[in-house]
């Protein structure tokens, strides 16, 4: 486990239910030697790069959590250095909401996950709205989304963890299946 995400996620209410569950001495043992986890590795950069979605959690100003689902081709979430995450924001339903909440704060949990290889990963962050920067644009938007674009997110690392696979059911994209079923030599059904 990661220092900054033990620390961010391990409030002193979190800590009281470990301790009532017998589970405080080997997380603050985690916290205090865990690895490094502000800075992502090539691990995580790939792992976000292959993705083709994720949630990502903000808070409102009345404090109600809200988690929006993001897609798009894989790539679409760009690691712009170890500490940065970078995607455009392209028009959807136009309620505005996470773009809203990062107004008041700029706090968010992003949720990276790969069903069929059992792996998640989660990210903390702070997030900001970038509307001015064409340059910076043009770099995060998917090709062929250019009208879509109405401004860039960027993401600044503050922890991540990787989680355990328990309890995540393989699932597979129609790409995957197909590939899946081809390299065992079957037909695949058109």
């Amino acid at each position: 486990m990661g220092r900054h995400f033990a620390e961010i996620a391990f409030t002193p209410a979190v800590q009281a239910e470990q301790a009532a569950l017998g589970s405080r001495t080997h997380y603050a043992r985690m916290a205090e030697q865990g690895r490094e986890d502000s800075r992502l590795s090539a691990q995580e950069a790939g792992f976000v790069h292959e993705r083709d979605s994720f949630y990502m959690a903000t808070v409102s100003a009345t404090g109600w959590p809200y988690l929006q689902h993001r897609g798009g081709p894989p790539g679409f979430v760009r690691v712009l250095d170890a500490e940065t995450l970078g995607f455009a924001d392209l028009t959807g339903n136009r309620q505005h909401v996470s773009v809203g909440n990062l107004a008041g704060n700029d706090r968010v949990a992003l949720f990276f996950m790969d069903h069929a290889n059992r792996r998640r990963l989660k990210l903390l962050g702070h997030a900001r709205v970038v509307r001015d920067d064409p340059a910076l644009l043009a770099r995060l938007t998917p090709a062929g989304a250019e009208r879509l674009v109405e401004s860039a997110m960027l993401v600044r690392v503050a922890g991540f963890e990787w989680n355990c696979p328990q309890h995540i059911t393989p699932r597979f994209t129609a790409e995957e299946w197909a590939m899946i079923q081809a390299s065992a030599g079957r037909a695949v059904p058109g």
